[in-house]
């Protein structure tokens, strides 16, 4: 067998630095461009929270659904196969209106129903529809869209587990929780991180769709400067130049993580 062939020079990426960095000196040497990106630049730490924070919700609502899904019981897989099929076939933008407009009033009602004697008594106060953000609505909804693609992502890569190796466990007296922790989760995690990092790239961009509800990300406080500047050209450049920072700096650390896990199991 003959040496390894050495990888190819990442030309894309040289072309994607040159950019980039063309584009940081135009900021810099414009007036009108840093106004912009120091006005667009305040929404970052939102895009960034309800990526991340609804990202590891998805994450840990689609384990529990896929684990629903593998499970012995018939009634749990056909409500998890139910909760999959319906919730994929919503676009997010569809479900983001109706969590915030349906849902939360809904939520709302429903405990304070629940808690009214609590409320009649007086150790507890009313919760009105304006106590729920919309920040978190968002966040909420990016979760419930996502489970469900995270959800097959999990399935199909503890399926990728070989059985002889659970059966083994099996033999050797590991609990059920202990199969999953110690044999099959270490594995599956090899087949699941590429589809699990390309759905964490997508959420970042779909955390624009927030925008739509007023909460001041990237986008919403973009397109509010854009309608009171008028500086439509100038201001979408530097919304689209800050995602495609975060979205090729995600998806190159994800290379690299699975360049990592990559040979460290060629190494066992």
């Amino acid at each position: 067998m003959g040496p390894a062939s050495k990888p190819d020079f990442p030309w894309w990426l040289a072309a994607a630095v040159a950019i980039a960095a063309a584009a940081a000196l135009a900021i810099a040497a414009s007036d009108l461009y840093r106004q912009v990106f120091s006005t667009v630049v305040a929404g970052i730490g939102v895009t960034i929270f309800v990526t991340v924070v609804g990202f590891a919700l998805a994450s840990a609502l689609g384990l529990a659904v896929a684990l629903m899904a593998l499970s012995g019981s018939r009634v749990l897989r056909e409500i998890a196969r139910f909760y999959v099929e319906i919730i994929r076939g919503v676009p997010i933008l569809v479900l983001l209106f109706w969590i915030a407009f349906v849902g939360a009033p809904a939520l709302v009602a429903g405990w304070n129903a629940v808690t009214a004697p609590l409320q009649q008594a007086g150790l507890l106060e009313p919760l009105i529809v304006r106590d729920l953000s919309l920040l978190w609505r968002a966040v909420i909804a990016l979760t419930i869209g996502y489970s469900a693609f995270i959800a097959e992502v999990f399935r199909a890569g503890i399926q990728s587990v070989e059985p002889g190796q659970v059966e083994a466990a099996k033999a050797l007296g590991l609990s059920r929780v202990q199969r999953f922790r110690l044999i099959v989760f270490p594995q599956a995690i090899r087949t699941i991180l590429p589809p699990l990092g390309n759905d964490f790239v997508a959420m970042d961009k779909d955390s624009s769709l927030v925008s739509v509800l007023g909460v001041a990300d990237i986008t919403q406080i973009g397109k509010v400067y854009a309608a009171g500047s008028f500086r439509f050209f100038e201001t979408y450049s530097i919304v689209a130049y800050i995602y495609l920072l975060l979205t090729v700096g995600l998806s190159l650390s994800l290379r690299a993580l699975e360049r990592r896990l990559r040979r460290q199991n060629d190494q066992e």
